[in-house]
């Protein structure tokens, strides 16, 4: 099934706090490049920015119950999924109190018994991990849960996307794959990764449902993905989301994007979700300038008493650290 929507038939309240994960996700990207371009991160530091619509959409969408698999673009996701600010902020800041004590890269944190996985790999890899928690519910006789895996383009063309893919389809999984399609894996163009017309026709080859949208579209992204998680959870199988969008952002914060087509940023597919979002609120009356403006002043707030408290945060001690793999530290306990 094709579907590409830009009207939207849900309520103002959903719209209201999709949009709010929105802007902390924003602003807190916004905080970690200072941070990162003063110094105080070591790693990469990856935005959403124009992504912020879709990963919201994922987040809202699905229940505490199920399974989210988040890729480096995903903040909103993330916390409208569940996951406290102050983790996030401790696991780029390397703090021994973060949810992986200061011993993984920024990116792949995560908190499984929460139902958000820690990212192996943003290639495709986590595709199959989310299969494989599928399984392992439904062997335990656990309904009427679903599982989301975000990808970029790029991850649509490696081997792990088509064979966990494939995997679903067959076994008829309720997961649903939501493909951020930027315009460029890194820096290589979609022309140079791809022939297919769209990414659809690769879910259709192996029958599963396809939809279509703008993913900088707000209340396309609500209206769509919603559509996507809720065939999922009623038995319909794997479901493929490809969102066009463009990302306003280098690659990193150590990439200036210079390869960047001018006419992609000129183009409606340039246009900056977060705007798009407010212009609606705006023009729906869900919202006014008023109340965007406090939403605003408290969530900078917010995001400063966060990264000032885990500043004065110790880092491990690497002669002190139990470096037991967290999962299974009890079992090294009293053992040499």
């Amino acid at each position: 099934m094709l579907q590409t929507l830009s009207e939207p038939r849900i309520a103002g309240g959903a719209q209201l706090t999709a949009y709010r994960f929105m802007l902390r996700a924003r602003l807190l990207d916004d905080k970690f490049a200072a941070l990162y371009r003063a110094g105080k991160i070591h790693g990469g530091v990856f935005l959403g920015r124009g992504q912020e619509a879709l990963s919201a959409a994922i987040g809202v969408s699905l229940q505490k119950t199920d399974v989210f698999a988040p890729l480096i673009r995903d903040a909103a996701g993330r916390l409208a999924f569940g996951e406290p600010m102050i983790d996030a902020v401790r696991t780029y800041l390397g703090s021994a109190l973060g949810p992986m004590r200061g011993r993984d890269g920024n990116v792949h944190r995560g908190n499984p018994s929460a139902g958000y996985l820690p990212m192996i790999s943003h290639l495709g890899a986590m595709v199959s991990v989310v299969n494989g928690v599928l399984f392992a519910r439904r062997m335990k006789g656990v309904t009427g849960i679903v599982g989301a895996a975000c990808l970029g383009e790029g991850a649509t063309s490696t081997g792990s996307f088509h064979e966990a893919l494939n995997q679903a389809a067959v076994e008829k999984l309720p997961l649903v794959l939501v493909v951020a399609n930027n315009q460029y894996a890194y820096s290589t163009p979609n022309d140079r990764q791809f022939a297919c017309a769209n990414l659809a026709d690769k879910a259709v080859g192996y029958g599963v449902g396809a939809h279509l949208l703008a993913g900088n579209d707000f209340s396309a992204c609500l209206e769509v993905v919603g559509a996507a998680v809720a065939r999922a959870r009623a038995g319909h199988g794997p479901q493929l989301v490809v969102a066009s969008l463009l990302r306003l952002c280098g690659h990193g914060e150590h990439d200036d994007a210079g390869y960047i087509a001018p006419e992609l940023k000129n183009a409606p597919l340039g246009r900056d979700c977060l705007k798009i979002a407010e212009e609606f609120l705006l023009r729906q009356k869900i919202a006014d300038a008023a109340q965007l403006a406090v939403w605003r002043s408290e969530t900078i707030r917010e995001i400063e008493e966060t990264v000032a408290q885990v500043q004065r945060e110790p880092a491990p001690d690497p002669f002190a650290e139990n470096w037991t793999a967290l999962s299974t530290g009890h079992l090294a306990e009293g053992h040499e």
